[in-house]
């Protein structure tokens, strides 16, 4: 399986802002995972797609990968907390109020998703399928048999 991550550091957002972006897309595949930053109104969503397309290009550089993007999906993604920049904004009076512009670091890790459930997926939807073939049976023999009880009601 491979897995390949990457890091934007000094980004200038809060990390617990970047960190409800993230949770949007965390364990998603990863074009879902960009779609969703596209239409998220937030700023922070354009840099992390920025990031989770540089971690899909890492990931194609490593030797055995499977060549297929849509396999890929969001393993890991969050926001750790940059160094601050303090400021100091005049205020009335001769005080000065202290400004900190946050920053964050974040990380995106993409993985790639094994064959193996894929197929265990394929042989789900067969079994719902019998199951839902199955169930319809049931239910039509109950509706015969409503309908011969409410005949023989009728006729007594």
């Amino acid at each position: 399986m491979i897995e390949a991550q990457a890091t934007a550091r000094g980004i200038r957002t809060s990390a617990q802002k970047a960190g409800l972006v993230c949770e949007l897309v965390r364990g998603k595949g990863v074009n879902q995972a960009l779609a969703t930053l596209q239409f998220t109104r937030k700023t922070i969503a354009r840099e992390l797609a920025k990031v989770l397309r540089s971690a899909v290009a890492n990931a194609q550089q490593k030797d055995g990968f499977g060549g297929d993007v849509e396999r890929l999906y969001v393993l890991a993604c969050y926001a750790n907390q940059g160094p601050s920049m303090k400021r100091v904004r005049p205020a009335a009076q001769g005080r000065a109020f202290r400004v900190v512009k946050r920053t964050a670091h974040l990380t995106v890790r993409v993985a790639e998703r094994p064959l193996r459930i894929a197929r265990v997926a394929e042989e789900g939807d067969a079994a719902a399928k019998a199951g839902a073939a199955r169930a319809r049976k049931t239910t039509a023999g109950v509706r015969k048999t409503a309908v011969r009880k409410a005949a023989a009601g009728a006729k007594g």
